[in-house]
């Protein structure tokens, strides 16, 4: 086993799904690369979050990779929806298949990027001060890796143990006989709350928001299910290309506003027992109609409601006052049921806010919840947050954090004017969190890829987006948010869970396809919108 290149012709920063996929891409254009990663093994948000719950809300056989038919076929997955120890096996067996451990250098968390004009190559420092340098640098640092750093007055005093879903300790916790307080209801705390209130003694769930969540409808795959998915796959994969979520669900031409009552609850009935996250697509308007979605969110709140037999909780619990889809739903097992366990707590946090933590546990308004543990489920700096930790410095040294100041500036969502030979994946400004995000990391990759190539092959040294095409972009990625309902309701995809965030609706409405359309016009077109410089 030969030790990575410290100054190869591509960096990598990250070593999940996207990491590895540009590892395995530019190997084979001909390229040396090196990934660095701040964790010590490969898997990137799986490896983090190892909370109990942790699952995808994609199925396991569209959530992964489509780069090798042999993998395809090989591997087994056990379930619709993969647990993240299933996940992380899978992502380890990448790894180890395609030996990518080769090409990647564990520990090394990136600090600082420089991109030095005069060489035309990124420099790069981790946190230990080992310095590298690339002539191109990928971003694969992830839309949901940058947790959201949540400090309570006296969170010192608290004796006993906190924990953060997003950095959940290898070698797990022992929540047997204790009280435990979970803060947070989006997909993490969703995911943890049903599998947590059957270890603990007792569990309180501190919410703020409630939201949606549709059953994941989970269960083992069949040897007569795997066969039949391994024997259609490309088809099955063509088919999520040409959808507008990536998912293999194909979405409806029909409005909710076209059919009578009757059809429009069978189908949201159909929707309910089997597409999980794929709810959205039941009918086209759901996303950008208000009446439509009314229908929607309706029918989800009476479905939430029958699960919970407490009123009192139940009117807490069912989201109001926003429609179903603008906040990433979850995908849930057995969520809502949880609360009618005798050992389960709910806190509404618009009632009570929290006051402080002490010794013994954590203060409302209105009430002190004894606790022995507390974990913070409070999610992520969501879409730019893993780009801006770092200090990375382009063109003339402008910061890339003061060229986002008022809001991530992209062209395609792939790349930033003034960052010569930097590419971010799944960032903002592309479908990413709007998607199957492993769909749109391997689109994103190729098609970075074939331009890289073809800069080479005309004989330039560097490339970047102009302005111009950069501010178009912007524009056009607004105008199509403003079709939604999305910009009118508070969510991470706004920026709005982060206090001090610019206000900008950041991944791209116009669906997978769309979007694919897009990158292979520009690539017919020249590359337009990029200036390449020898």
């Amino acid at each position: 086993m030969s030790s990575p290149l410290r100054d190869p012709d591509v960096l990598v920063i990250g070593a999940g799904f996207a990491g590895l996929k540009a590892i395995v891409s530019m190997r084979a254009s001909g390229h040396s690369v090196t990934a660095l990663e701040a964790g010590d093994g490969v898997g990137g948000v799986w490896f983090w979050n190892r909370y109990p719950g942790a699952r995808c809300d994609v199925e396991s056989y569209d959530y992964s990779y489509r780069f090798s038919e042999e993998l395809e076929q090989e591997w087994r997955w056990s379930e619709r929806y993969a647990t993240q120890p299933e996940i992380l096996s899978y992502i380890n067996h990448v790894a180890d298949r395609f030996d990518l451990r080769d090409d990647i250098i564990f520990n090394q968390k990136m600090t600082d990027a420089v991109f030095n004009e005069a060489v035309k190559r990124w420099e790069v420092t981790t946190a230990d001060g080992s310095q590298f340098s690339g002539r191109y640098l990928i971003m694969a640092t992830g839309s949901l890796s940058a947790a959201k750093d949540v400090l309570l007055p006296g969170q010192d005093e608290f004796a006993g143990e906190i924990y953060w879903s997003s950095r959940w300790p290898k070698e797990g916790v022992d929540l047997t006989a204790k009280r435990v307080g979970i803060i947070g209801t989006g997909s993490s705390g969703m995911q943890m709350v049903p599998v947590v209130a059957q270890l603990c003694e007792h569990l309180t769930v501190f919410q703020r928001t409630p939201n949606y969540s549709i059953p994941a409808a989970n269960g083992p795959v069949s040897d007569e299910e795997d066969a039949a998915v391994k024997a259609s796959y490309r088809s099955r994969r063509e088919a999520a290309r040409n959808s507008p979520s990536g998912l293999n669900f194909l979405a409806s031409g029909i409005s909710a506003l076209e059919v009578s009552d009757e059809e429009r609850e069978a189908e949201f009935e159909k929707a309910w027992a089997r597409y999980g996250f794929g709810f959205v697509l039941c009918f086209r308007d759901l996303i950008t109609d208000e009446k439509a979605n009314t229908y929607a969110s309706d029918f989800i709140r009476r479905k939430i409601g029958e699960q919970v037999s407490d009123p009192e909780v139940r009117r807490h619990i069912v989201p109001a006052n926003f429609p179903f889809g603008t906040k990433r739903p979850s995908v849930d097992a057995n969520y809502y049921p949880t609360f009618n366990r005798p050992n389960v707590t709910l806190a509404d946090l618009r009632d009570e806010p929290i006051d402080y933590l002490d010794k013994t546990g954590l203060a409302t308004t209105s009430k002190h919840y004894d606790l022995d543990v507390l974990v913070f489920a409070t999610g992520f700096d969501a879409l730019t947050g893993s780009f801006l930790k770092p200090n990375i410095f382009g063109r003339g040294g402008r910061a890339l954090r003061d060229h986002w100041a008022n809001g991530p500036l992209t062209y395609l969502g792939l790349c930033s004017s003034g960052f010569p030979n930097m590419f971010i994946i799944a960032g903002p400004g592309s479908p990413s969190l709007l998607s199957n995000v492993m769909m749109s990391i391997e689109e994103g990759i190729d098609w970075l890829t074939e331009m890289i190539m073809f800069s080479e092959s005309s004989g330039y040294a560097a490339l970047e987006p102009t302005v111009d095409a950069e501010t178009k972009w912007v524009q056009h990625v607004n105008e199509k948010a403003d079709e939604t309902l999305y910009p009118k309701v508070p969510s991470y995809y706004n920026g709005d869970n982060v206090p001090g965030k610019p206000r900008v609706f950041m991944p791209y409405t116009g669906g997978v396809r769309g979007y694919r359309r897009i990158l292979e016009r520009v690539a017919a077109n020249g590359y337009e919108g990029m200036v390449f410089s020898k």
